[in-house]
């Protein structure tokens, strides 16, 4: 019974779930650090809307793929992850937001910073959803394949 519940892809799926419900809370709540992160990203963009909006519009994607990956439909719950990350990784990599974000108090005071954290939180998510993924097509009843070759049939 154990082994049928701690499987590779319920320990990945529920890691990529754990980051993207905690990380709901900063999203939802328009913290100091979401309003930092999307402010960034808005002024780097041109689209000043992404400043107020960016972080709920995550958020939402986030906690669509969350519950994707409770059902049986999984594999697609893993490829928006991988969406949504590859988004993060290369805001973080291509814009001024950079890799090494600040940590602020509760009045929005910077009083150090993450130390990659966020970063590498991503990478993990992207790397699990990429694993989730891979072992989904490799299946003979893979959802993803499956899929594929009903809609490609004439």
């Amino acid at each position: 019974m154990f082994k049928k519940i701690v499987t590779l892809k319920n320990i990945l799926s529920g890691f990529i779930i754990f980051v993207f419900i905690q990380s709901l809370f900063f999203k939802f709540s328009d913290s100091f650090e979401t309003q930092y992160i999307f402010g960034i990203l808005a002024n780097w963009s041109g689209l000043a809307w992404f400043g107020d909006y960016g972080g709920y519009l995550i958020g939402i994607a986030e906690l669509i793929a969350s519950a994707l990956l409770l059902t049986r439909y999984n594999p697609f719950g893993a490829l928006m992850a991988i969406g949504i990350m590859t988004g993060a990784i290369f805001f973080h990599l291509a814009t001024p937001l950079g890799i090494v974000q600040p940590a602020f108090n509760h009045l929005g005071e910077v009083i150090g910073n993450d130390s990659a954290a966020l970063f590498i939180m991503a990478c993990f998510v992207w790397i699990s959803a990429v694993i989730l993924t891979i072992k989904d097509v490799t299946l003979p009843n893979s959802v993803i394949r499956s899929m594929l070759v009903r809609d490609l049939k004439p």
